[in-house]
């Protein structure tokens, strides 16, 4: 319980439930324990926000006491010290403090899921910009066990303009183009056109994990408050604003609806009315892929069946069509014999191609000009043996006038 009010500055109890006894039926262990830490001295109450629950913060004590629980390499946060006014009463924060509550919600149901731990979480991460702005992100999470190495979250409670959320993902686009320390600008460039390779160059490859995916470290839009109808209508207006930033580009050949999606942001949508709503929670189909139309696990919403699968399908599709388009080709050329009209065989017509002499019978199919040889062969052997027996029988006639001859004498 300190450990994750050390993480997340301020928590519910409804959110530390879902975060940490998300098998429990209810929150009373959960309210029961904030209450024993309270009694230590630990613990507080914040404030009372609008849904009723109370906003639980750490004391300076419980501050100390977290830190010592924490891992050294997870960053504490700040603590929230009591602001009082000029008469020493409290001052309350609102907006600061419903904020705070609805950030904290969407790592409660996303860990209450499977997504990684309460340490798989941190705030108002900052991604520093050379032109002097720093883009925090409201949560980062690294669940890698759960198929998500990292992701981005922001939460919008619906109280600022569309404009906002799409100058954060241009700042967020910014970033991850961003060179690494000592890389070669000329390197990197040359490898925009290779894929993946391009990020090997870039700083957020040194900081955060591969994705498993194609694109930069997915951007997760989470939404609640107003109506669902006031929700929907802002995805929509930020699906066709920002599509610059997450819709990847059309391979440049014909035929091919693959998309490369290598240097783009996934950005995924949802709303927490949707996530409580559902038996499944966040685990369920309540995340949409900014430019699809149906409603997705997060792991499916992060995939990319259009993407570099589906590029490598259709480039094998488009060898095969290829070598079909140039085997017809070369199907139209065979040659066909001239006396039966079979086509030749490949070895034929190999042969044919190899000589350089014309001959009578290049014309002719492998059998035929066995046959046409044959003939020639066996019409030579005939006018032999005409010619041998035509010389015999002028022999015999010579040698019977020699003997009537040799009579007579």
């Amino acid at each position: 319980m300190l450990r994750a009010l050390g993480l997340f500055q301020r928590a519910t109890a409804d959110q530390l439930w879902r975060m940490l006894r998300p098998t429990d039926r209810h929150d009373r262990i959960t309210r029961d324990t904030l209450n024993a830490l309270k009694e230590t001295g630990l613990v507080r109450v914040e404030t009372r926000l609008e849904s009723g629950h109370q906003l639980w913060v750490l004391t300076e004590k419980g501050h100390k006491e977290a830190k010592l629980l924490l891992p050294k390499s997870v960053r504490i946060s700040a603590l929230r010290k009591v602001r009082l006014d000029a008469k020493g009463r409290p001052v309350k924060d609102d907006g600061y403090d419903e904020h705070a509550a609805a950030v904290t919600s969407p790592a409660a149901v996303l860990t209450g899921a499977g997504y990684g731990t309460p340490l798989s979480w941190q705030t108002e991460i900052a991604h520093r910009l050379p032109y002097g702005f720093t883009q925090y992100a409201d949560l980062t999470m690294r669940a890698p066990d759960a198929g998500v190495p990292a992701m981005l979250l922001e939460v919008d409670r619906v109280n600022e303009p569309v404009d906002d959320l799409v100058a954060k993902l241009r700042r967020y686009t910014d970033w991850f183009e961003l060179l690494a320390p000592k890389a070669d600008a000329d390197k990197e460039r040359a490898a925009r056109r290779q894929g993946a390779a391009v990020h090997d160059f870039r700083l957020w490859s040194r900081i955060y994990p591969a994705t498993g995916h194609e694109g930069y470290v997915p951007v997760a839009f989470v939404f609640t408050g107003k109506t669902a109808a006031q929700r929907e209508s802002r995805m929509r207006r930020l699906e066709h604003s920002a599509r610059r930033y997450f819709a990847g580009t059309p391979y440049p050949w014909a035929q091919f609806t693959a998309v490369d999606y290598h240097q783009a942001v996934p950005v995924v949508v949802t709303e927490l009315e949707r996530i409580t709503a559902d038996p499944a929670g966040a685990a369920g189909r309540v995340w949409r892929r900014l430019g699809r139309e149906e409603w997705q696990t997060l792991n499916e919403a992060l995939d990319n069946p259009d993407g570099e699968r589906l590029y490598r399908v259709e480039v094998e599709q488009s060898r095969r069509r290829q070598a079909e388009r140039e085997a017809a080709e070369r199907e139209a050329k065979r040659p066909v014999c001239t006396q039966c009209g079979t086509k030749f065989t490949d070895e034929r017509w190999q042969s044919i191609r190899q000589s350089s002499w014309r001959r009578e019978t290049d014309g002719l199919c492998g059998p035929c000009e066995m046959e046409h040889w044959d003939r020639i062969e066996a019409e030579r052997v005939a006018q032999r043996e005409a010619e041998e027996v035509t010389a015999r029988e002028a022999a015999e006639v010579k040698v019977k006038k020699n003997r009537g001859l040799f009579r007579r004498r």
